[in-house]
């Protein structure tokens, strides 16, 4: 990447970082330059989408991005019934924490427990899911309505703004917090083996026979999960067909 930066300096004659002891800081010449290059990476990228919305037939790649639970427990089923009905489609999913842009193609189709406010983007709300307290063991079974004696499997302190989370510790205040994961998945896994109470999706919990709700007389929140496309794609007939089968398998249910 050096060279390439001396190679581009050289050959308009503008030097355009600076270099320091910390990295790489754009010079006048390079905010310059750099406001340029971000209107022509916006171009292609719209080129790109706009062609990929325009290609007929179902058939090609399908780049979908969703939570780890939420593709294991819903979305597994569907996308084995689409791979039947669209054998030439191939459904790439993606369950890592970050968000994909849909204006960079990172993702065609993107699930999320946040609304989508980018103007170029066509969402709706798809389900909302209902969340409940689990346990895999009876010691940890509160006997107390202030939690004594419990123990908490929650999010990970980077999600601890989740409503789950301030709902076990508003019911639960004198729990012990013995272990954190941002994976649901992780969180139902610890939680049928007994490591302590844990708040999950109703879908999730509900298919684990290992574990069990707790009903404290007050359920957790339950949560949107919203999908949303970049408005170039809406023709694209393998997204069309894909976005149809999951509003009816999933939003049915």
């Amino acid at each position: 990447m050096g060279r390439r930066l001396r190679a581009l300096e050289e050959s308009i004659g503008a030097t355009l970082f600076q270099r320091t002891s910390d990295g790489f800081v754009l010079t006048d010449e390079g905010q310059a330059m750099y406001t340029h290059a971000v209107r022509m990476e916006d171009e292609a990228l719209s080129m790109q989408r706009q062609l990929a919305g325009s290609a007929g037939g179902l058939e090609g790649l399908l780049r979908l991005s969703c939570s780890d639970w939420f593709g294991t427990t819903l979305l597994s089923p569907v996308l084995a019934e689409f791979a039947d009905l669209h054998p030439k489609v191939t459904v790439e999913l993606l369950t890592d924490p970050r968000i994909y842009s849909l204006a960079r193609r990172e993702a065609d189709l993107v699930m999320r427990i946040t609304p989508f406010d980018e103007p170029e983007v066509i969402a709706r709300k798809l389900v909302t899911i209902s969340y409940g307290l689990y346990t895999g063991s009876d010691r940890w079974t509160p006997q107390a309505g202030n939690g004594d004696g419990c123990r908490l499997v929650l999010m990970d302190t980077a999600f601890g703004g989740m409503p789950d989370v301030g709902w076990a510790r508003r019911v639960l205040p004198n729990a012990t917090i013995i272990s954190r994961s941002n994976s649901r998945e992780v969180q139902a896994r610890l939680c049928a083996h007994g490591a302590g109470l844990a708040v999950l999706p109703r879908p999730l919990g509900d298919a684990i026979p290992s574990i069990a709700l707790v009903d404290l007389g007050e359920q957790p929140p339950s949560r949107d999960t919203w999908i949303g496309y970049h408005r170039d794609l809406r023709r694209l007939p393998r997204l069309r067909a894909l976005l149809d089968l999951i509003i009816e398998r999933i939003a049915r249910d």
